[in-house]
């Protein structure tokens, strides 16, 4: 493995979100926020796409947000933990309804600010470098129910307000900031992704692309406020990656995957490049789509362009045009595809493609000529601990070495990419089902899927690995 080569200050880390991690849901003035509304079993699903009758935790449901690791409490320990590993940086974010618990507030909660004040400073203190993601998956309950969420161009004042409190308490603690996770996720389960709640008979797809136009305006604005307030500071956008394979070479099926791509991309056209791309205006005119625009909305998109692309990879896709290919469809993922008979998948039904890594990522630096940050990538799996207290996670070291071989494979092909932390170093609640069997972490958490457990912190085989490849700069894999 000696041949890999990583720049000698690649940001090597993890990445966790406040919503999944944190707890402490009601604890010291925090606002209810969407994942708090997220049940496990089968409602969860109904719930993030939208489909949603009640603003209140429902009596009688679990709702595995509201306890999490208790990483609110115990981020002393896990600290510890990933600076033993060697990390340079660990991703965060921040709970928006922490500061504004409403979300609409004039002044925002001090209780809130100093825990992100000493999560900062104790991660400063083990040499980590705070990397912090504004909003992930995070409104506040408050501007659903009051304002509609982000089909309101109110959310984009609510917003900067926040931001710029950020930057502003924190601007000599973070230096890398992202703006909103996963934003093309706002297609695709709306709820999580914008807070959106449809009633019947609406337009889904113009309260969506009007939401997102919203976000995008937010995004720059609070590019805009970050370049002000921190000079020195990198502020990102983050994708949902992964590349869209045509099924067959049939033109359609290969016209079909640009498409799919398109949707992803259009997010990032926007906040890279400066403006809506030629497709998007196709798009929206043959579906008699009308986005509202006030006066300045394209000059301030133009003029605050992000500085590095974000995003996360788990898994290729496919695409076909053909109803009887259709029918071998997974829904493993968030992200409906065709079954790549090539591909393994994961316990999950995620496909594993470390190829399809190196491929999204020439994809993106191809596309927008900007630095590139893995900012998540992991095997989600269910990890056994053996009689002696020992976690063998010989799967998750092989997936995750196959997917950096491949980053580095996407280096030498001279594609810029300058950090990379992989999804939940430590076990957290998964976002898509909230179970907390499906583990992500070189860190086990005792806890099940019903909430018992002691909250054992425990190293896995993968713990002294990840370290080694730290230590080595990525070119120990073995």
């Amino acid at each position: 493995m000696s041949n890999l080569i990583f720049p000698k200050d690649f940001l090597w880390g993890g990445a966790i979100a406040a919503n999944q991690a944190e707890g402490a849901s009601f604890k010291d003035g925090k606002g209810l926020t969407i994942v708090d509304l997220l049940p496990t079993g089968k409602k969860r699903w109904e719930v993030m796409t939208g489909q949603i009758n009640s603003f209140q935790p429902i009596e009688g449901e679990y709702y595995p947000s509201h306890g999490a690791i208790d990483f609110y409490h115990q981020f002393k320990e896990d600290i510890a933990l990933f600076a033993e590993m060697g990390f340079k940086v660990l991703r965060v974010s921040v709970a928006w309804a922490r500061i504004f618990p409403n979300g609409d507030e004039e002044q925002p909660n001090e209780a809130g600010l100093q825990f992100y004040d000493d999560l900062f400073d104790e991660l400063i203190n083990h040499g980590i470098e705070p990397v912090v993601t504004i909003a992930h998956f995070d409104v506040p309950v408050h501007l659903i129910e009051t304002y509609g969420s982000w089909r309101n161009r109110k959310l984009v004042h609510f917003f900067e307000t926040y931001a710029t409190t950020l930057f502003t308490r924190y601007k000599d603690k973070v230096k890398y900031w992202m703006t909103f996770n996963e934003i093309n996720m706002l297609l695709h389960l709306p709820f999580v992704g914008a807070g959106l709640v449809f009633k019947e008979g609406e337009n889904k797809q113009q309260i969506q692309y009007q939401a997102a136009h919203h976000q995008l305006v937010a995004s720059a604005l609070a590019v805009k406020a970050c370049h002000e307030i921190i000079p020195n500071a990198k502020i990102g956008c983050m994708l949902a990656a992964g590349s869209t394979y045509p099924y067959t070479c049939h033109p359609e099926d290969v016209l079909s995957a640009m498409e799919k791509d398109h949707e992803s991309f259009f997010f990032i056209d926007v906040q890279s490049r400066g403006q809506y791309p030629s497709y998007a205006k196709r798009f929206f005119k043959d579906r008699h789509l009308t986005i509202e625009m006030e006066k300045e909305d394209e000059k301030l998109l133009k003029n605050h362009t992000v500085d590095y692309i974000g995003f996360s990879y788990y898994a290729s896709r496919v695409t076909s045009t053909d109803p009887e290919v259709l029918k071998n469809t997974t829904n493993g993922n968030v992200f409906s595809s065709v079954e790549n008979p090539y591909l393994e998948k994961s316990e999950w039904g995620w496909t594993i493609d470390p190829k399809g890594f190196r491929i999204t990522a020439n994809q993106l630096y191809d596309r927008y000529q900007k630095p590139l940050f893995v900012v998540e990538n992991g095997l989600g799996a269910v990890d056994k601990v053996t009689p002696e207290g020992e976690i063998n996670d010989d799967y998750r070291i092989d997936y995750l070495r196959k997917h950096i071989v491949e980053m580095a494979e996407a280096i030498e092909d001279g594609v810029e990419i300058i950090g990379y932390t992989s999804w939940g170093p430590i076990d957290l609640v998964s976002a898509s089902t909230g179970e907390m069997k499906k583990r992500y972490g070189y860190i086990y958490v005792d806890k099940d899927n019903e909430g018992e457990g002691s909250l054992k912190r425990m190293k896995k085989k993968s713990f002294q690995w990840y370290k080694k490849v730290i230590e080595s700069n990525g070119e120990n894999l073995d």
